[in-house]
């Protein structure tokens, strides 16, 4: 009992130093390359506002794309490993574009919140000065982490909104799921409070989603094991319509992964649906 507990002693407090890079886990190595997967694909590198060089991979389709989507990333390893659960819509005939975050991959820098919100802007940017892309027919998918991320930098840039949204295991705000998390254990559960003192409010989705007006898709499985269906619930209240809610049975953004074969034919309707109805005359 004494170690379960000096163990999460260790765990709990660094967040008293507002420590919100607890929530970056990133990796420099390369899991896969999407060639071995029959994929072609482009490196783009670009570069933040600050300077920051970054790193990113651009699928196109054969053919006339019907439209773009940018893939804001969970918070483990970089894009190497989390190309698949994007670059099938490449297949589809949408362009694909993801990016490793400052200090993720081969991007340059440290990880942190505020510098990933400023990587996820110049994102937003730099797809639309790709040959190809129309500026029109933009989407946006954000997973986990990646989800908050997208929320603010499309809610705190300058830039149009995409015309659509879709957040899978995305959770309500920092606090809140740092809190969740740690009541989850027993150990861990008297230390609840600390995420609320010791957690930045800064870039929260909470605060941010009520601004985006696009047409959004919220995705979250019941049985989610690292984030709380509730959080999940509570994004998808506090977001203005038009908006939509689907349950999976299981897993973390398991959706376009595992249960592909039952999600991924609706993601493709949806987001069809998106952009043919940005391109119908008003």
């Amino acid at each position: 009992m004494r170690i379960a507990i000096r163990r999460s002693l260790f765990a709990v407090l660094p967040l008293l130093s507002g420590c919100t890079h607890l929530f970056f886990q990133p990796s420099g190595n390369i899991f896969s390359d999407p060639a071995s997967a029959g994929f072609s694909y482009e490196v783009i590198q670009f570069r933040s506002d600050d300077g920051t060089e970054l790193t990113g991979m651009f699928f196109p389709p054969v053919g006339a794309p019907l439209g773009t989507i940018i893939h804001f990333h969970g918070n483990a390893q970089n894009m190497t490993s989390h190309f698949p659960y994007s670059s099938w819509l490449a297949r589809e005939g949408f362009n694909v574009f993801i990016f490793d975050y400052r200090g993720y991959g081969a991007s340059q820098g440290k990880p942190g919140l505020d510098g990933a919100v400023r990587d996820g802007i110049a994102a937003l940017k730099q797809v639309r000065r790709i040959p190809g892309v129309d500026a029109e027919r933009i989407a946006v998918f954000g997973q986990s982490l990646g989800g908050a991320i997208a929320v603010a930098a499309i809610a705190e840039s300058d830039l149009p909104q995409p015309k659509a949204l879709i957040l899978e295991g995305a959770f309500y705000s920092y606090k809140s799921v740092g809190s969740a998390i740690l009541r989850r254990r027993w150990w861990s559960w008297p230390f609840s409070w600390i995420p609320w003192i010791g957690v930045t409010g800064r870039h929260s989705p909470a605060k941010n989603i009520a601004g985006i007006t696009c047409p959004k898709l919220f995705i979250h499985s019941k049985k989610d094991p690292v984030v709380p269906f509730k959080q999940g619930k509570s994004l998808y209240a506090a977001a203005p319509g038009p908006k939509e809610f689907w349950t999976v049975p299981s897993g973390h953004t398991d959706a376009f992964y595992a249960q592909r074969e039952a999600y991924a034919p609706r993601l493709v309707v949806f987001l069809k649906a998106v952009f043919a109805a940005a391109s119908s005359p008003r």
